[in-house]
């Protein structure tokens, strides 16, 4: 059942992704078109997420965080457990089914995204560092030691355990970030477990408003 209180969001008013749904608000989204939860979206500025204002609902000044009368969270993946344990369509009824896919959860952001964001930062701020191609193939093999236990425990499932739920939704999430870089193609199970994610109407219609976003800011600032 919906929440009385309509939640509100907030997201970067110009992505630094560039449209390609990659930046945090994308999973909240994500989860709240997957249960059906009608949401706003405050924008915010780089600066404004920096002012006491944005920093009283996110102590270190980013996005997304989560409104919903009283309650005011932070951190994509905090948020998506509390809208998957409110709302019914992302975790199993189950107990033991329920506390895997929490489980999955958690080794998606603590396990498989730290090398991801690791990769990242080495091409953000190191591409003009003399060891920045040995680093970069370290962080490689890091990334795809994971991506091999991943692929050797997925298998020829559809989704980690059972049917979809917000462990996928975690886990596609984190996957996505390797968006042309090649190393998700050397695994064809995750490849098409990610396409499978992408072609979900819920994650559809929360790219198409994320997208919508960057087009708006790129209009305004033409």
């Amino acid at each position: 059942m919906n929440s009385v209180t309509k939640p509100t969001i907030t997201a970067f008013k110009t992505s630094p992704d560039r449209g390609q749904g990659l930046a945090r608000d994308m999973r909240v989204r994500w989860a709240l078109e997957e249960v059906g939860q009608p949401y706003d979206v405050r924008l915010v500025t780089f600066a404004e997420m920096k002012q006491p204002a944005h920093r009283a609902l996110h102590p270190f000044g980013q996005i997304p965080t989560y409104e919903e009368g009283d309650l005011v969270l932070f951190e994509s993946g905090g948020i998506v457990l509390h809208i998957a344990q409110t709302r019914a369509g992302l975790l199993p009824d189950d107990p033991d089914a329920r506390a895997r896919a929490v489980t999955w959860m958690f080794a998606s952001l603590s396990t498989v995204e730290q090398s991801i964001v690791e990769l990242q930062f080495v091409m953000f701020t190191e591409r003009d560092k003399s060891w920045y191609e040995e680093r970069l193939a370290m962080v490689h093999d890091r990334i795809r030691a994971r991506l091999g236990e991943l692929s050797d425990r997925l298998g020829d499932a559809d989704w980690l355990d059972g049917a979809f739920s917000a462990a996928d939704l975690m886990m596609a999430s984190v996957l996505l970030r390797l968006r042309g870089h090649g190393l998700l193609d050397e695994y064809p199970n995750l490849a098409a477990y990610v396409a499978r994610a992408e072609a979900r109407p819920a994650y559809q219609r929360a790219f198409a408003e994320q997208l919508a976003v960057f087009k708006a800011a790129s209009l305004a600032a033409s």
